[in-house]
């Protein structure tokens, strides 16, 4: 009934006069809600639906590298500078946004992380920390390097520091459940898909990064049209309704 009624919902917005292949590259941290909503996209539209999913700043590589997309679909920033590149159109949409969160194993005790002390003295005790690889476009790694720094605590847990590739075969949390890790600092949404770790809070909010991701259009676009209703469906109410139950919202 869900799926049928999200159906109903976005009809209007997202018809197209000719079925199409749409292409779309898409942030990992909004892949679980993605997964739920293409099955809707496709049979609302007719149009079938092919995401390649990595990292904000690893998209924009892949992108500008020559991989095909009719739509991009990551952190704004990164997505507003490749509209000034001329690679993306202007008139980005804001779909969905999130934050960094902290995980542990499933089942492991859970540190006191409510506050800017409390989540200090969790990293120093933590036996290993992990976050994403900046090398791999990850757009939390520079802001918990820099949180690490404002702590005062960088030296200290730097060289106990864990890191993720990034993408769907490169998660925070899979350092987390395999033991690699202790605890695990990555995109709240990115962390909820693994049942194997537990989410033990928010960074405290005079640490946290929120980011807001922006779909756009390529200017390559081989399906522009297409793009636009895929855009659409993404941005429209039933659409951010899923993305609440997956740690994503506006």
């Amino acid at each position: 009934m869900r799926t049928l009624a999200i159906v109903i919902a976005l009809l209007a917005v997202t018809q197209t006069a000719n079925a199409a292949d749409v292409d779309a590259l898409i942030t990992t941290a909004m892949k679980a809600a993605i997964d739920e909503l293409t099955p809707s996209f496709e049979r609302a539209t007719g149009n079938t639906l092919h995401v390649g999913y990595g990292p904000s700043g690893g998209v924009a590589r892949r992108f500008i590298g020559g991989e095909p997309a009719d739509v991009i679909v990551i952190d704004s920033g990164k997505l507003e500078e490749l509209v000034q590149q001329g690679k993306v159109l202007p008139g980005l949409t804001d779909v969905a946004r999130t934050g960094i969160a902290i995980c542990v194993r499933k089942g492991a005790p859970k540190p006191d992380v409510s506050t800017p002390e409390a989540l200090k003295r969790a990293l120093l005790a933590a036996k290993s920390i992990g976050h994403t690889d900046p090398a791999g476009g990850g757009i939390t790694a520079d802001h918990i390097m820099k949180m690490f720094e404002r702590l005062g605590i960088a030296a200290e847990v730097t060289p106990k520091v864990k890191l993720a590739a990034g993408g769907p075969n490169g998660r925070v949390s899979v350092l987390v459940s395999s033991g690699e890790a202790e605890i695990g600092l990555q995109e709240v949404s990115e962390l909820m898909t693994n049942p194997d770790v537990e989410v033990i809070g928010m960074l405290p909010p005079e640490l946290q990064r929120i980011t807001v991701f922006a779909a756009g259009i390529a200017a390559n676009a081989k399906q522009p049209a297409a793009g636009k209703a895929l855009i659409g469906f993404l941005s429209a109410p039933a659409a951010l309704t899923i993305y609440k139950t997956k740690g994503l919202g506006l």
